[in-house]
């Protein structure tokens, strides 16, 4: 009883003597400020740069203009062997093609090397070679075939019409534009080594449905096939080079006589080769 009493006496007392808090309101907390708050840093830290680039062998569309690729920064005739000086020479889409494949089958025109003045390719001349060494080859494979069958003869597949072909067109829309570049500049009428390379590319399009219709088994058609085949690709190159080669002098006639000559022996070559067929 007694302890009970004092105990209720205590608590009293001390609830007496403790003074009371005054209200102050909600506490407010400030935090320093971090480098948390921005991403990335400002700064550098650690081993890697906020200002660093994409890798060296990156893509093209990564580098920024002015800022050039090694291949871009190489001069002279070391720029010959890199992909990067050919580029704009395969910059052409399907209606530059289209359009200049047309052209060529309207000889009489002579506007095909205003057209491609700016922008010659090589796309195109590439494709259409490559195009004829295929059709030659099968066609010429295909009227020997029906020539040995309607005879009763025994056949066998010539190998050598793909090489030929190969050889052939290649060589010619190679070396005849690099010759007549040769004799241009002599005669102080330098022309443009690309523009050449695509004006004879071109010029050989009309030869590809020559060569289709060439199938029809009648000699004097295939010859008069050859032969305007060859006439059209052959004014298609005069008539294009002659306001050029015009300054070349008094003998301009004969360059461009030469021209015109050249591109018909071309049609009688693969009519005699391709198309006369010995059983």
């Amino acid at each position: 009883m007694m302890s009970g009493k004092y105990t209720s006496i205590d608590a009293q007392q001390l609830q007496g003597s403790v003074p009371a808090v005054p209200d102050q309101g909600p506490a407010t907390v400030n935090f320093a400020d971090s480098n948390l708050q921005t991403f990335p840093p400002s700064g550098t830290q650690g081993k890697i740069s906020a200002a660093s680039g994409p890798p060296r062998d990156a893509d093209d569309s990564f580098s920024k203009p002015g800022s050039g690729s090694d291949e871009s920064q190489q001069g002279g005739w070391l720029r010959t062997f890199t992909i990067a000086a050919y580029k704009p020479y395969f910059d052409v889409d399907t209606s530059d093609v289209v359009e200049r494949i047309r052209d060529s089958l309207f000889p009489f025109r002579g506007s095909f090397n205003e057209k491609t003045a700016t922008n010659p390719d090589l796309y195109g001349p590439f494709w259409i070679c490559t195009t004829l060494i295929f059709v030659a080859a099968s066609i010429g494979t295909f009227v020997t075939y029906i020539a040995h069958k309607l005879k009763s003869k025994e056949w066998d597949y010539d190998i050598n019409l793909v090489t030929w072909s190969a050889g052939l067109f290649y060589g010619y829309v190679t070396i005849v534009p690099l010759c007549l570049y040769v004799i241009l500049k002599y005669f102080s009428a330098p022309a443009g080594l690309v523009q050449l390379f695509c004006l004879y590319g071109y010029s050989l399009f009309v030869f590809i449905p020559a060569l289709c219709m060439s199938i029809v088994p009648l000699e004097i058609f295939r010859w008069v096939i050859a032969g305007v085949a060859g006439f059209m690709s052959a004014t298609f190159v005069a008539l294009n080079l002659r306001a050029h080669i015009k300054s070349a002098g008094e003998r301009w006639f004969l360059i461009v006589a030469g021209i015109f000559l050249l591109q018909l022996a071309l049609a009688v070559v693969l009519k005699v080769y391709l198309f006369t067929v010995s059983v």
